[in-house]
């Protein structure tokens, strides 16, 4: 009765090594044997688990970007009916821990190779418009409410806190001297502040 629930931690554990194999060398150098060696399991045992080596690339890559949107939806059902905390917390969910942040280095990895592989731009082209999609309710709720004073269409507001997400993150995986997550933060909140009218200041 345990081998299914065995064959699933298995597998966990290979979509994570191949996450780690991609941030490593690049979507193009994730081999075979590169998601064995981090799984430290043979060839032959990562292809028992997913026959279709490409099924486990795209659910590698789909378990990376699963964090930003899904596994901040369900962050925002988990707090206060309030549009400033949960803006804040988008911002702040946004962007990565370090610069050793494995997920956010994969995406990293993905975007630089989109432009050659049309399933990767339109994985990370969805991501975007979702995302974007999440930040246009919180800013509207709040809009609805008086509580922002939007400077321009939300969808505009948003997918420039997109872009910022994506931009600073990049420069934090890049080890910017003068830019971590609490200095990326502050930066992306400053352009929020403008765009909401609020001092967004955590209540």
């Amino acid at each position: 009765m345990a081998r299914p629930k065995r064959q699933e931690e298995r597998r966990s554990q290979l979509v994570a090594a191949a996450q780690r194999a991609i941030a490593a060398h690049g979507p193009d150098g994730a081999r075979l044997n590169r998601v064995a060696e981090e799984a430290g399991l043979t060839s032959g045992a990562v292809l028992y688990y997913y026959p279709d080596i490409d099924e486990l690339m795209f659910e590698a890559n789909r378990a990376g970007m699963e964090r930003f949107y899904e596994g901040r939806v369900r962050m925002l059902e988990e707090l206060p009916d309030d549009p400033v905390t949960r803006l804040l917390a988008l911002a702040e969910s946004g962007l990565p821990s370090g610069p050793d942040d494995t997920e956010v280095r994969l995406l990293c990895e993905l975007g630089g190779s989109a432009g050659r592989n049309p399933l990767m731009a339109s994985l990370l082209t969805t991501l975007y418009d979702r995302q974007v999609g999440m930040y246009q309710v919180v800013l509207e709720q709040g809009a609805a409410r008086g509580i922002f004073s939007l400077t321009q269409p939300s969808l505009v507001v948003a997918r420039n806190l997109v872009a910022l997400e994506d931009a600073y993150g990049y420069r934090i995986i890049a080890q910017h001297p003068t830019i971590d997550h609490d200095a990326a933060l502050e930066l992306i909140v400053s352009f929020a502040r403008v765009a909401t009218g609020h001092a967004l200041t955590s209540s």
